[in-house]
């Protein structure tokens, strides 16, 4: 029992990780620059935001981005985090897939509790990749932006990427971890064999 719930919170923060990961990965305000100090940047409408697909500027009233679309002229870290945020967003699809076809509610015929096992840690490692570009991404991205321009605050949009990749490592790290062995996994609720609505042929696992 203590093992399904184990596997339910790594699942839950694992998903919404993922969300914190597209989100940041769709969005741009992943660092504020400005040559002066915040309060000027504003009086003068020079502050600006820096993100993976545009650089924005925000002034009173307007909010105006150009597109980072010339990928020969872009610097390689860009184009580097670029496709580590990609990569983590793709790989979350095969691991909440994986993940959902083991929850305890969801049974699929009379399969055996070690390929149930299988999935969950396949899952579970797929995660720990995702957050490790996650991770990557959004702390190569700040360093080398401040190389370039001087950085006077982070974003939500980096924000959101921290989290989310904190919230997947820990969910990986969970359904890899604590999930109990390969014999036990997934056989810990009672079912009844098919044909059958007699309870001397319910069968269950000790819990």
């Amino acid at each position: 029992m203590v093992a399904t719930c184990l596997h339910l919170v790594g699942f839950v923060s694992s998903f919404v990780g993922w969300i914190g990961v597209i989100v940041a990965t769709a969005t741009n305000e992943w660092v504020v620059t400005c040559g002066y100090t915040i309060t000027t940047c504003r009086k003068m409408d020079e502050l600006g935001s820096k993100g993976l697909w545009a650089d924005c500027v925000m002034a009173t009233g307007l909010y105006h981005c150009k597109p980072l679309v010339d990928i020969l002229i872009l610097p390689g870290y860009v184009q580097a985090c670029r496709a580590l945020m990609i990569a983590a967003t793709v790989l979350g699809l095969p691991a909440v897939f994986l993940l959902l076809t083991v929850l305890p509610c969801i049974r699929m015929g009379h399969e055996p509790g070690t390929a149930k096992y299988r999935r969950s840690q396949l899952g579970g490692i797929l995660l720990i990749l995702l957050a490790l570009c996650g991770v990557v991404a959004t702390i190569w991205f700040p360093v080398s932006a401040h190389r370039e321009t001087t950085i006077v605050s982070f974003g939500y949009s980096l924000y959101t990427g921290w989290i989310g990749s904190a919230l997947c490592l820990f969910g990986g790290c969970v359904i890899v971890c604590c999930s109990g062995d390969a014999q036990s996994f997934g056989e810990n609720r009672f079912y009844y064999a098919s044909g059958s609505s007699s309870p001397t042929h319910a069968k269950s696992a000790h819990v």
